[in-house]
């Protein structure tokens, strides 16, 4: 391999990137252009969930309990209603989410000592949705049930009761629990997987339908030098978008950054090789740039997205599909990106995913190399 014909086509190829400007600041801006659209749309959290009361009671113990809805902030009392026509109409036309329907006997179960019921009326329609919901309903009316009991039973007994278990929550790595913290590092990689295979995915047949690939093949370049060449162009803008990318999470959506800048860098340098040449090899593999660019997206748009593990859990997936994620580069890409940004694990814990993604990449020029010498053959 020769370095003068590397720098040469490297040179070349970099000539033709800052020629298109408008392409250039596209794949530049698209970066941006996507944190900023997922990063503030994409939101896991349910919070602010629209309620309505139907209160039959009306009584200072119903009251009591739709003071501890209105206190927490997972829900909004949107008003009050007095039969079960409106909550489904209001449910039919998506003003609300759930309703909280308190009988009438309420009060005088619980004065009695007796079980009483509350009832809780879901849409749903969004499963996964609901089902937070009923999580966070249950714990209010928990809550409120034990401090009901502690507060009967201490009526009764001339003594104060208090619960046997004194339970103390610590969230690790993301305390607050806001969903951009875990959304926007995984955004990052499945953004520079999108543009890094788009990026490349033209090159090659850039080259064959405006003709220049015949003045190329006049020259002695090998089929390696031209791969590496037009990789290394490509992964110059790749990194910029990256360092674009991780300064967006970092100082606009406060995402914390807890672990080493240099793994970071050596990871996403890896990731990037594999990405751009896999984008080489479905340019030399594609007869036309229409015919690459939709492979490109095919290939990474769709796997990165789905099976990485950035928004959708890996472990609740079928068996089939789990085993078919472990080929997804994506994905451990995300697992490092997290690793580096919420719990600040270095490469003892990501030793594994980084070989893979180097793996990858070394298995991924070879295609390439081997592709191109067979189309320029």
């Amino acid at each position: 391999m020769s370095y003068r014909r590397l720098r040469a086509i490297f040179i070349k190829e970099l000539h033709h990137i800052t020629r298109d400007a408008r392409s250039l600041g596209m794949a530049l801006a698209v970066p941006v252009m996507f944190l900023l659209l997922f990063g503030f749309a994409l939101s896991l959290d349910v919070d602010r969930i629209p309620t309505l009361v139907y209160d039959q009671d009306g009584t200072a113990e119903s009251r009591d309990l739709i003071r501890q809805f209105a206190g927490s902030r997972f829900f909004d009392i949107r008003g009050w209603v007095n039969d079960y026509g409106e909550i489904e109409r209001a449910i039919d036309r998506n003003r609300i989410l759930m309703a909280v329907v308190i009988p009438r006997d309420y009060s005088r179960n619980v004065d009695a000592g007796r079980e009483a019921s509350v009832q809780i009326v879901l849409d749903g329609s969004d499963s996964n949705t609901a089902s937070i919901a009923l999580g966070y309903a249950e714990s209010v009316v928990r809550n409120d049930s034990l401090a009901l009991r502690t507060t009967t039973m201490n009526r009764r007994g001339g003594e104060r009761v208090t619960s046997p278990v004194d339970a103390r929550l610590r969230v690790w790595y993301n305390s607050s629990l806001e969903s951009k913290n875990y959304v926007v590092p995984g955004l990052i990689a499945v953004i520079l997987q999108i543009i890094a295979a788009l990026l490349t995915s033209l090159t090659i047949a850039r080259e064959w339908e405006m003709g220049t690939m015949e003045q190329i093949l006049s020259t002695p370049l090998r089929p390696a030098e031209m791969v590496l060449g037009k990789m290394l162009a490509y992964f110059v803008v790749g990194l910029a978008d990256a360092t674009i990318a991780v300064l967006v999470g970092v100082f606009v959506f406060d995402v914390p950054f807890r672990g080493s800048v240099p793994l970071m860098v050596v990871s996403t340098c890896v990731f990037l090789f594999g990405a751009l040449f896999w984008g080489i090899f479905v340019s030399a593999a594609a007869k036309t740039q229409l015919m690459a660019y939709q492979l490109g997206i095919l290939s990474s748009f769709l796997p990165a997205f789905l099976l990485s593990g950035f928004v959708y859990s890996i472990e609740s997936m079928p068996t089939v599909i789990q085993v078919i994620t472990h080929i997804v580069p994506a994905r451990y890409v995300v697992t490092i990106l997290k690793g580096i940004f919420l719990k600040g694990v270095g490469i003892r814990v990501l030793w594994g995913e980084l070989g893979f993604l180097a793996l990858y990449a070394v298995l991924v020029f070879v295609l390439a190399t081997r592709k191109l010498n067979q189309k320029l053959a």
